[in-house]
């Protein structure tokens, strides 16, 4: 993989688009002045999780006994269902979290931003090709760079696009991630096999 499709990976995985609604939930009892704080503190804390997770992943895998395929799999699954919820939301099933006050770390850092999928991405980017730590690391940054802008526009792009322009980058967003998942999982799954013969 290289460092674009990584970065483009990781950003589909990310979701900031389909986070815009959730982030601006979560904000509601943010007064207007400190939301932009806010917004940058969680996604420095994302950034950290994820780099925590790029570099002490695979460590913490091996400590386990936990397989890189088993990982592939278990990553495709989550995302597989996160991305359904955002295909076919209901209110039973909504991604979206009640927040009564200021958010800290959860939900908007994690999970919404640095999720169980762009965690799992990046410690399968790191297990199967650790030389290549320098690349993984700039992957991450982009895909991060290229969120900032959106979290931070998310109450303009919100006017602009309108609640149900976003449900609707939501649902497109969810079928990217789809196949992303459906990726995952065939790879785990024929990894595991080929290993195995």
């Amino acid at each position: 993989m290289s460092l674009a499709s990584a970065a483009v990976l990781l950003f589909l995985v990310m979701d900031p688009l389909g986070n815009i609604v959730f982030f601006l939930s979560a904000l509601k009892n943010v007064p207007a002045a400190r939301q932009r704080f806010v917004i940058v503190r969680e996604l420095v804390v994302a950034l950290v999780a994820l780099l925590v997770f790029l570099f002490l992943g695979g460590p913490a895998m091996r400590l386990l006994g936990l397989s890189e395929q088993a990982l592939g799999v278990g990553g495709g699954v989550i995302l597989m269902l996160i991305a359904l919820r955002m295909v076919f939301p209901t209110r039973d099933h909504s991604l979206e979290e009640e927040v009564d006050e200021e958010p800290f770390i959860v939900p908007l850092a994690i999970p919404y931003v640095a999720g169980p999928s762009a965690m799992a991405t990046v410690l399968l980017l790191m297990s199967r090709e650790p030389a290549r730590w320098m690349e993984w690391t700039a992957a991450v940054l982009l895909a991060w760079g290229a969120c900032v802008p959106i979290m931070l526009a998310s109450g303009k792009l919100s006017e602009v696009f309108g609640r149900r322009g976003l449900v609707a980058m939501e649902r497109l967003m969810g079928l990217l991630l789809v196949t992303i998942a459906v990726e995952m999982l065939m790879t785990g799954v024929a990894d595991f096999l080929a290993q195995h013969r």
